[in-house]
């Protein structure tokens, strides 16, 4: 009654619990994983620098129209953001030919047969090409809390593009939220380290898991598993389906893919971290309840069935008919019922509405 009743407050707050044992697991999470895009921010980055190399005679526009072009059939986030730009500008995108993406590390394609390459330190690192003073600006921007994409065209540094995605109004104080109920809050990304930091600064994080690669998220919740810790999940995208299986608890960010809301045990139909919160504390005040009841229980059984088996008899000469005991037992039910309809008056600090 009490697991029904609390799967009942849950979707009343936006909750989508799917089963008594995730809302019974959620109550005793220690650490709470968040995903960065599209989770913590909102996930819609735009774009704000377009750096050219200094040895590059190549003009800004048309390095973002390589890149655009390139990300025209990318589906990530910060391609959707470069491409937008790019139109914004008025610029004529042309379609890429030998497209490839390269999990974690970026894209690469043949735009008006130029060699085109997008992606990470990592990415440039493993074609061999020399960026030269690009790293270090990369690094101012990266400090600012954008997401610095390296540009190679025909196989030589060409710039660098910037995008940068803001932090959901509500994340810091949810965050915080978390930190009062004595949980660890980790971030995980594929964002480079200091950008990842950046965005912890800005809402107060206490780890951050950055340069993660896809494939490799769902084996860094292991690991933290592994520190003997209750870990809770929180993704909107496909690459974190498999951290979300993984996980003690799984949430699924309601304005993400089906994929992740698949993999889940929760979904938060809205996209707002207070759902986290809001869940974690219908999930204590369900067990407080529960347990509430179990103890009532026990006690009322330990009174009522030695009195039923005549223990009164001997010394006051007091049977207990089988009317009253039927009565009594019926009374027991009516009180942990009772008591479980108590938490229909529950009202979370935070609403995920």
């Amino acid at each position: 009654m009490s697991l029904m009743v609390g799967i009942g407050k849950g979707a009343e707050n936006g909750i989508l619990i799917r089963s008594g044992e995730a809302l019974q697991t959620a109550q005793s999470i220690k650490t709470v994983v968040l995903d960065k895009t599209g989770t913590i921010t909102k996930g819609k980055p735009e774009l704000t620098n377009v750096i050219v190399a200094a040895q590059q005679s190549i003009l800004s526009d048309e390095l973002l129209r390589l890149a655009a072009s390139v990300e025209t059939v990318s589906e990530h986030p910060l391609a959707e953001a470069i491409v937008e730009g790019a139109r914004a500008k008025g610029l004529a995108l042309s379609k890429p030919e030998a497209f490839e993406a390269i999990p974690g590390h970026g894209v690469t394609a043949t735009v008006d047969g130029r060699k085109v390459a997008l992606g990470n330190l990592k990415m440039l690192k493993r074609l061999n090409v020399d960026l030269g003073d690009l790293e270090a600006k990369s690094e101012t921007l990266a400090n600012d809390g954008k997401t610095p994409m390296f540009a190679a065209v025909d196989g030589k540094a060409a710039g660098i593009i910037a995008v940068a995605d803001t932090v959901k109004e509500d994340s810091k104080e949810a965050i915080a939220a978390l930190h009062q109920m004595g949980i660890e809050v980790v971030m995980i990304t594929g964002d480079n380290r200091r950008t990842a930091e950046a965005i912890a600064r800005q809402v107060g994080l206490d780890r951050v898991l950055a340069e993660v690669l896809p494939e490799d998220k769902a084996h860094n919740v292991h690991l933290l598993q592994a520190e003997g810790k209750k870990v809770a999940m929180v993704g909107d995208g496909i690459n974190d389906a498999p951290a979300l299986a993984q996980a003690d608890v799984g949430l699924a960010i309601g304005t993400g893919t089906d994929v992740a809301i698949e993999a889940s045990d929760i979904t938060l139909i809205k996209g707002s971290l207070k759902g986290v919160v809001t869940a974690i504390e219908v999930s204590r005040a369900t067990m407080r309840n529960i347990k509430q009841n179990l103890v009532g229980a026990f006690i009322y059984n330990v009174l009522g069935v030695p009195i039923a088996m005549g223990v009164l008899f001997p010394f006051f000469g007091v049977l207990l008919s089988p009317l009253l005991a039927g009565a009594a037992m019926a009374f027991s039910s009516v009180t942990v019922v009772s008591n479980a309809n108590r938490l229909r008056g529950f009202r979370p600090k935070f609403s995920a509405k």
